[in-house]
Formats: C-alpha cells, structure tokens, sequence
C-alpha cells in the first residue's frame, strides 16, 4: 500500500530522512514504509522485517527514526507505528 494523501515533494522529503536511517534498520534485518500522513501531521509508519518484532523498536523508533524525519521535515509533529511491538514490563 503505498501512502496516497501525501504531496509528492512532501513524500520525497520524508522518504530522504528515512533513507538516512534505512542502512542501521536494514543492517539488523529491518526497515519501514510510509503510510500516510495525518490532518495533524503525524507520520504513521509500518515496520517492516525485524523492526516489526524488535522488542526495541519503540526505542528504535523514537530516537532515530522520529528524530531523522523531525529534524529534515519539521512540519511533521510525531512519528508513529502503527504495528510497533509491546514493550515488557
């Protein structure tokens, strides 16, 4: 499914800073996929490989990919996985 309420200059932005973090997802067998873009602008992602089972994913999420996108697209205000997996407690 690819993301379809998205401007194509918007999306080419995202997907830049996403690219800058795809080597150190896909070196542990991982990566993600841009879904869509909401009214509030939160960037919702799907995990894909061992991002999607990753105990560390949320980490993973927040502090690089989050931080990726938010510092080259400051329009977006969140990044959010729509599968990212629970954290034990």
């Amino acid at each position: 499914m690819a993301a379809t309420n998205i401007d194509q200059d918007f999306l080419l932005r995202i997907e830049s800073a996403l690219d800058q973090i795809r080597p150190y997802l896909e070196a542990d067998g991982g990566n993600v996929k841009v879904l869509e873009v909401t009214d509030e602008m939160v960037l919702r992602l799907e995990l894909l490989g061992a991002c999607g089972t990753c105990p560390m994913s949320t980490m993973t999420l927040k502090a690089g990919v989050e931080q990726s996108v938010l510092r080259a697209v400051p329009e977006i205000k969140a990044v959010e996985a729509v599968n990212v997996a629970p954290t034990e407690l």
